[in-house]
């Protein structure tokens, strides 16, 4: 088979496998009588992740236990989605709206992966993917596929290896293993490096339905949402981390799920729903279980739920127990399966990057203590002197320019690639325009009032994800606030709440400067800066990234209206006695 070829049936069979579960999920919650699509394809983003935390745990008791959960959920999964389309009469509507994440979804993977392939590399997807579209970044991609291996083969017996560099298996969260596993057992002989390459990718793209989920949450007019979904899929963020793939994407698609609930028109009637109270919490917990940096975005996630609406203490009730029960199993196994698994806490929280013999509450203890009150001081504010990236932008910008101007594209690029992957400023970019634009057409912004309080929520949830993200850091100079040290869902709904700032206030502008930020991100992630030796630019790859990029603006420009609930819309007449499209009189719909 061609590398093309094997590309292209590889992505095909992730797409379906990672697919199923998510896709029986919403059918069933349809079925069930929901008609919230911001929390159905929170429901499905949660039962992906409860399928592959559960596959970790099942191949950790045994490999043949873990082969027989994947082939039960995939099987599962078929039998759900067709059971629950069996007697039709599904609301067409509903399913049209749920059709288009799904597409964007689909259609983003395709772009990623093929623009990540642009120059060739499908033999050496790894190495590939550590200098595709950034500097030479660390073997991080690989660590969940080391792992994956050993407890595909072992489950719990033996003593787990080390990854190079004395990480432990308990060092980092194995949501991202717990994939892999799930769908280790398709036919992964051939080419496994390539296979775990593209599984990762698609997983990555999960945050594009949890974006999709905010967006409808928001009510946002439909070119603001197409508008908003295609700055953030062609932006630095999603491209070279969702390439690159260790797994902050995927702890971002939870958390934005969960936001999706917050955001709903519904959170009125579901921070009273012990139902949804678990669903938080589960969405929550798999964030923490993909990435320990979501607690960055957890804390104004917290705030803002609260401030939407304060749950009942049933409800808080509920969501420790759910979320204690989903955290309890990692915990006890990075206490006793293979102690101490703390060393990130202790690399981000404590400064101390080697591994050490003390606690991670010693460790920040000893830290803070050896850095007095002003070290401390002094490391938080290099941590957000380097969110604003403005010490050495100027220069760098300049040396930039020089660089053009003498013919030295590449070192042009790869300045500007640096700048906006370590700091979040210059990543946003052209996008700083937004709160200005506010600043100065408030009067005419506040008319436009679903596009007004989401970017005005999403710039106040930045602003205290951010004082978050640099507080609960150490500082410098191992535990600094770089953009990729913090929560992916920060920057992206930076970029998506900026869209709605400038759409509410300079409409025609917004356009202009989504096309021109988008045109500029791809001039700059096209190029190949550091190829592998062997490899060469693939015009089939171009094609396909090029075709996949448009469908995608196609499909989330021309995606039905969507809204927090089909119902406010007059699309679901009330059945005599029963809930609005509820599937029987006697199952209480969380609409």
């Amino acid at each position: 088979m061609s590398g093309e070829a094997e590309v292209l049936w590889t992505l095909a069979l992730h797409l379906g496998l990672t697919a199923a579960p998510m896709v029986a999920a919403a059918l069933l919650a349809v079925r069930l009588g929901a008609r919230s699509v911001p929390l159905i394809l929170a429901l499905a983003l949660a039962a992906s992740g409860a399928v592959a935390i559960l596959a970790f745990w099942a191949y950790y008791a045994s490999p043949s236990i873990g082969r027989i959960w994947a082939f039960l959920v995939l099987f599962g999964s078929i039998e759900i989605a067709v059971w629950s389309c069996y007697r039709g009469r599904l609301d067409r509507r509903l399913l049209a709206e749920l059709r288009t994440p799904l597409l964007l979804w689909v259609l983003g993977s395709f772009f990623l992966v093929y623009l990540g392939f642009l120059h060739g590399g499908v033999d050496q997807p790894l190495p590939m993917a550590s200098s595709r579209f950034s500097h030479q970044l660390p073997s991080d991609n690989d660590i969940p596929q080391f792992f994956s291996n050993w407890f595909f083969e072992n489950g719990h017996h033996g003593t787990v290896p080390e990854f190079p560099g004395g990480w432990l298996s308990s060092d980092r969260p194995p949501l991202q293993i717990g994939y892999v596993l799930s769908q280790r057992a398709f036919a992964w002989d051939d080419a496994p490096a390539l296979h775990y390459q593209v599984l990762c990718v698609v997983v990555q793209q999960l945050w594009i339905v949890g974006m999709w989920a905010v967006l409808c949450a928001a009510r946002l007019r439909p070119l603001v949402r197409g508008l908003a979904i295609l700055a953030a899929t062609v932006s630095d963020v999603a491209i070279v981390h969702g390439f690159f793939v260790w797994p902050k994407l995927i702890a971002t698609a939870f958390l934005l799920a969960a936001l999706a609930l917050v955001l709903s028109a519904g959170w009125e009637r579901w921070r009273r729903d012990a139902r949804v109270a678990g669903l938080f919490a589960a969405l929550c917990a798999l964030a923490m279980l993909a990435h320990g940096s979501s607690a960055f975005a957890i804390v104004p996630l917290l705030l803002f739920g609260a401030m939407r609406g304060m749950p009942s203490w049933r409800w808080l009730g509920v969501a420790a127990l759910v979320g204690a029960v989903a955290m309890a199993p990692w915990s006890a196994y990075q206490r006793y399966g293979d102690p101490p698994g703390d060393r990130l806490v202790k690399w981000h929280l404590g400064g101390v990057i080697d591994a050490d013999e003390r606690g991670a509450l010693e460790t920040i203890v000893d830290s803070y203590g050896d850095a007095g009150v002003g070290g401390a001081i002094e490391a938080k504010w290099d941590s957000f002197t380097t969110m604003s990236g403005l010490p050495e932008t100027p220069g760098e910008v300049g040396s930039a320019i020089a660089d053009t101007a003498d013919g030295s594209f590449d070192a042009a690029v790869e300045t500007i690639r640096k700048r906006r992957f370590f700091s979040l400023l210059p990543f946003i970019g052209i996008f700083l325009l937004a709160p200005l634009a506010m600043l100065l057409a408030r009067t005419r912004g506040r008319n436009q009032q679903a596009e007004w309080r989401f970017a005005v929520f999403c710039l106040a949830f930045v602003a205290v994800g951010c004082l978050a993200w640099g507080l609960m850091l150490f500082g410098g100079p191992y535990a600094i606030a770089t953009l990729h040290a913090g929560a992916l869902a920060v920057p992206l709904l930076a970029v998506c709440g900026c869209v709605a700032g400038l759409s509410a206030t300079f409409p025609r502008f917004a356009i202009a400067v989504v096309v021109i930020n988008a045109i500029g991100v791809l001039i700059l992630y096209t190029p190949a800066l550091t190829p592998l030796p062997g490899t060469s630019y693939s015009v089939f790859a171009a094609v396909i990234a090029a075709a996949s990029l448009a469908g995608f603006g196609l499909v989330a420009f021309r995606a039905p209206p969507g809204s927090d609930e089909i119902r406010s819309q007059g699309t679901c007449r009330p059945k005599p006695g029963g809930e609005i499209g509820t599937a029987t009189s006697r199952t209480p719909a969380l609409h």
